[in-house]
């Protein structure tokens, strides 16, 4: 039985505890394939355990309801964290965890829909969620569904153009069904996302392209979860939520290390960082 069919989570304590089991099992997973995203899968793991355990209708025994809302993490290298929640949420086995970037393995190093029943879209291209998220959307207004769209994209990513004429495709047609988090947290594969392409004031940028915007720390629960209420209620325009993270969020020697954007840890690491996790 899915966590859905059991009622949504709304409490802080049990949804931050939530999340630093889905980054320990993201810490298991990276370390066992000796191969894949650690540092953004990290960061945005606060913001989509919120999403998925507070917010989103879904069923894990029927991947395919009509009714269920819809998530897409644009950012797609950070398949370990779509991968531990599903997991935690019954979508598989928890044992399948271990088969991450294998031949054959549902959990390829990028999500494929094809792969893997409750991906909604294949990722890994950046700069594309956000088309696919208005998609989706606007077929649900066709078909008077009242689902809900969830879109995950880094800071990094926003640099894509392909971004930017999605957004104001959102807005020109009041996409309000939709709900885009930006993980800001600072660092892409380049070194600091300023240096490589600055992309501030983030939140002017999406006022300026009509959506309603609300920047918070997207480490703290209780703002996420206002963020996300806050979003459910606005009419008539999207929602971009400019979430503020650490990369590599939750273990000391990989916060803020670009290095770690595409390292996973040492068998030694990993006992220090899962200490680290269960004690912070």
């Amino acid at each position: 039985m899915s966590l859905a069919t059991k009622g949504k989570i709304t409490n802080v304590q049990e949804l931050m505890a939530l999340s630093k089991k889905v980054r320990g099992s993201i810490l298991q997973m990276l370390t066992k394939s000796g191969s894949g995203h650690t540092g953004g899968s990290l960061s945005a793991a606060d913001i989509a355990v919120a999403i998925y355990f507070s917010k989103m209708n879904y069923n894990a025994d029927n991947p395919s309801m009509p009714e269920r809302d819809r998530f897409i993490m644009s950012k797609g290298h950070a398949a370990p964290l779509v991968y531990a929640i599903m997991a935690e949420a019954g979508y598989f086995h928890t044992d399948t965890m271990n088969t991450l970037r294998t031949i054959e393995s549902p959990l390829q190093g990028h999500p494929c829909c094809q792969k893997l029943p409750g991906i909604e879209v294949s990722t890994g291209s950046l700069g594309q969620g956000l088309s696919v998220a208005n998609g989706m959307a606007l077929g649900l207004r066709l078909d008077k569904n009242p689902a809900r769209v969830f879109c995950i994209m880094g800071d990094g990513e926003i640099q894509e153009g392909q971004v930017w004429e999605a957004a104001m495709t959102s807005a020109h047609y009041g996409i309000d069904s939709l709900c885009a988090v930006v993980d800001c947290n600072g660092l892409q594969i380049d070194g600091p996302v300023e240096k490589v392409m600055n992309i501030n004031p983030v939140g002017d940028k999406w006022r300026a392209f009509g959506w309603h915007v609300i920047e918070i720390d997207g480490h703290d629960m209780q703002q996420i979860l206002s963020a996300l209420d806050e979003a459910e209620k606005t009419k008539g325009k999207p929602t971009a939520i400019i979430a503020n993270t650490t990369k590599g969020k939750g273990v000391s020697f990989f916060e803020n290390k670009v290095e770690y954007h595409g390292v996973t840890p040492s068998e030694e690491q990993l006992v220090k960082a899962l200490e680290e996790i269960n004690n912070g």
